[in-house]
C-alpha cells in the first residue's frame, strides 16, 4: 500500500511542473507567466508595493525565521543581494505568516542589505506554492523566469541571478 501511495504522489508531483503542450501563454504566478501585484507591509513599519519594482529584475525570497532552510541561506542570499546590486537587481525577503518585528529581527541576524515584507499568506497563494524557503526570480518585464519551492545552494542562486540580471 505504501508503495501505491509513493508511486500517486510522485505521478501527481510531475503533473504540477511545467507547462503543457497546448498553450503557449503561463498562468500568473507560475513560471513564464506575470509576476502577481502585491502591497504589503515592510518589516520596518512602511509598505512595499510592487509596482515600486516596474522595469527592474526581482528576487523574491519567501523565508520563516523558524525555518532551518531560510536561515542556512540567508547569509548566501545577503552576499548575492549585494553583488547583483549594481545590476539593478531588488531582492525582496518575503516573511511568511509572521510579524514585521520577527522578520526584521531574522534581517539584522543575517546581515540582510534588503528589504523585508510580511505576507498574510495572500502572496504565497498568488503563487500557489507550499512550503519553504520559496525563490521566485522576475525580470525586467515582470514575467517570472523561475520559481523553485525548496532549498537552493548558493551556487544555484547566482546562476539564476546572473541570468536574470543579464536578460534585457
Amino acid at each position: 500500500m505504501k508503495r501505491v501511495v509513493a508511486a500517486l504522489a510522485i505521478v501527481a508531483l510531475a503533473g504540477c511542473g511545467g507547462a503543457t503542450g497546448g498553450s503557449s501563454t503561463a498562468a500568473a504566478g507560475s513560471q513564464g507567466g506575470p509576476a502577481p501585484m502585491f502591497s504589503l507591509p515592510t518589516s520596518t513599519g512602511g509598505t512595499l508595493a510592487s509596482t515600486s519594482l516596474k522595469g527592474k529584475p526581482v528576487y523574491l525570497n519567501f523565508f520563516a525565521s523558524w525555518c532551518g532552510p531560510c536561515q542556512e541561506e540567508a547569509t548566501d542570499i545577503g552576499k548575492l543581494a549585494r553583488k547583483y546590486a549594481k545590476q539593478g537587481l531588488v531582492v525582496v525577503g518575503v516573511d511568511e505568516l509572521e510579524n514585521p518585528a520577527k522578520a526584521e529581527q531574522f534581517r539584522k541576524d543575517h546581515d540582510l542589505p534588503y528589504q523585508a515584507v510580511v505576507d498574510p499568506g495572500t502572496l504565497r497563494d498568488a503563487y500557489n506554492v507550499n512550503g519553504l524557503p520559496v525563490h521566485i526570480f522576475i525580470d525586467r518585464n515582470g514575467t517570472i523566469a523561475t520559481l523553485r519551492v525548496g532549498e537552493m545552494s548558493k551556487e544555484e542562486i547566482d546562476i539564476a541571478l546572473r541570468d536574470l540580471v543579464a536578460k534585457t
